[in-house]
């Protein structure tokens, strides 16, 4: 079905491309056989169905970009034209700089999907003459260091979707302190990947307040619903901001923990201070904000925290809760 849908309404727009006058909803009807084939039936349930067909294939066009003029004729019937000067894009120039940019970006995903489209991006400007090349800064074969953004969740892909298309989506979500998910209502505004996982931040629903997700915490699969988003999608630096804040960018304070020598590099990289213990412990000051209490349990037993309590006590409960599985 996505395949038929998509030849016509590329035998759409190459009609309205081509054409030198408007044309007619009775003359498109009879030049694209997927209308013909599509609206058949008695005439009044076969015009309908084309109405509401040409309706939606002329609103995706132009979802799409294509400019759809519509001009009303002397006997009072509406045509409809693509003008060719209305729809082609200006010249593309890149520096060396954007050049190089846009081969990095393409290497970056490593998700199937993502890639694919990445690689068909490059491939055109390069017939357009534009000088990107695969790796502008690898003069080797094989390059020691390679960018990526790992995607391992199997919710990424439809939240990105909902995403882009601003489609509200339901899903299973278990907190890391809870035993059992619950389900979520949300209005996804944008992903984001921090410390190499991915988050969702949104509108929820249920509770009437914007939420971040981890996406390795989202079980089962993710629904699309229709509608309308009931809330304001905010501006995107706001939206990184907050998932930084929730996912424990932003410090408000310090916390004091031991950690187990030869563990714990992430930790050990983000500390204030490092005093070494003779028993085999290192004890560390690192900044103190929301989200750090699920970073420290990643680390299991090669983390203790002694201080604040509010800290030691969120770890011990999320603790227990893994453990009571």
């Amino acid at each position: 079905m996505a395949i038929a849908k998509a030849e016509r309404l590329m035998n759409l727009a190459l009609c309205l491309l081509g054409t030198r006058r408007p044309l007619t909803k009775r003359e498109l009807r009879g030049s694209i056989e997927a209308y013909l084939e599509g609206t058949s039936g008695s005439t009044t349930a076969g015009d309908e169905a084309f109405n509401r067909m040409f309706e939606r294939d002329k609103d995706d066009l132009r979802e799409l970009g294509l400019v759809i003029e519509t001009v009303e004729g002397l006997d009072g019937e509406v045509g409809y034209l693509a003008r060719r000067d209305s729809n082609r894009l200006p010249p593309i120039t890149l520096d060396a700089e954007e050049a190089a940019a846009l081969g990095l970006a393409a290497k970056v995903w490593q998700q199937a999907r993502l890639a694919g489209a990445a690689s068909g991006a490059l491939q055109k400007l390069r017939a357009a003459g534009m000088p990107v090349a695969e790796d502008p800064y690898d003069t080797q074969p094989q390059s020691a260091l390679q960018p990526h953004i790992p995607v391992h969740e199997a919710a990424f892909e439809p939240l990105m979707l909902a995403c882009r298309d601003r489609r509200p989506v339901v899903f299973d979500y278990r907190k890391s302190n809870a035993a059992r998910p619950e389900q979520r209502q949300v209005e996804p505004w944008t992903l984001e990947c921090w410390r190499g996982h991915w988050y969702l931040a949104g509108w929820d629903r249920g509770r009437s307040a914007e939420r971040v997700f981890r996406l390795s915490r989202i079980t089962g699969r993710v629904r699309l619903r229709s509608g309308a988003y009931t809330a304001e999608v905010p501006d995107h630096s706001t939206v990184r901001e907050t998932v930084e804040s929730w996912a424990g960018e932003t410090a408000t304070g310090t916390a004091r923990i031991r950690v187990r020598a030869g563990h714990g590099y992430p930790l050990r990289a983000r500390a204030l201070t490092t005093r070494t213990g003779d028993d085999g412990w290192d004890e560390l000051e690192i900044p103190y904000g929301h989200g750090l209490d699920a970073w420290l349990v990643e680390f299991g037993p090669e983390v203790v925290v002694l201080a604040p309590d509010e800290l030691r006590a969120d770890v011990v409960d999320r603790l227990r809760a893994v453990a009571k599985g």
